[in-house]
């Protein structure tokens, strides 16, 4: 999958946070700290640092969400955080993101924090984040 086609599935998922462009995926993507996890219709990018990994955002195309797609990326994310050395895995996540986070927390992620208003929505109102931390 390359940089466009991740924007492209990111930006057909997102609004809040809002969808990265090309070229911010590539920038990650060119860092020795970052992996991407892929799967048919979906991926995962996160960033590996010092024994904690971060998930820096995970996107599945609307119409193939709730096959367990989200579930294997998860999956495979935890896997490669691990072979990288990391002892814990950093995410956060609109608090109105509700299928998001009973993923996170079907894979034994927990919840510890709020960032209040944190997201900026396109109607201009703003949602928090949660954030949430898995320990391995």
């Amino acid at each position: 999958m390359t940089p466009q086609d991740m924007a492209a599935l990111h930006h057909a998922c997102f609004t809040t946070p809002r969808p990265w462009a090309s070229g911010e995926i590539k920038d990650l993507l060119d860092s020795p700290y970052c992996f991407v996890c892929t799967a048919p219709q979906g991926f995962a990018i996160g960033r590996a640092v010092a024994g904690e990994a971060e998930l820096l955002t995970i996107a599945v195309a609307p119409d193939a969400q709730g096959q367990g797609i989200g579930a294997a990326l998860i999956d495979d994310f935890l896997a490669k955080a691990k072979l990288r050395q990391s002892e814990s895995v950093f995410l956060e996540v609109a608090e109105n993101n509700g299928a998001a986070i009973g993923l996170y927390v079907k894979k034994g992620f927990v919840q510890t924090g709020k960032r209040p208003r944190y997201y900026q929505q396109p109607d201009g109102t703003a949602v928090s984040a949660l954030t949430f931390t898995y320990v391995f």
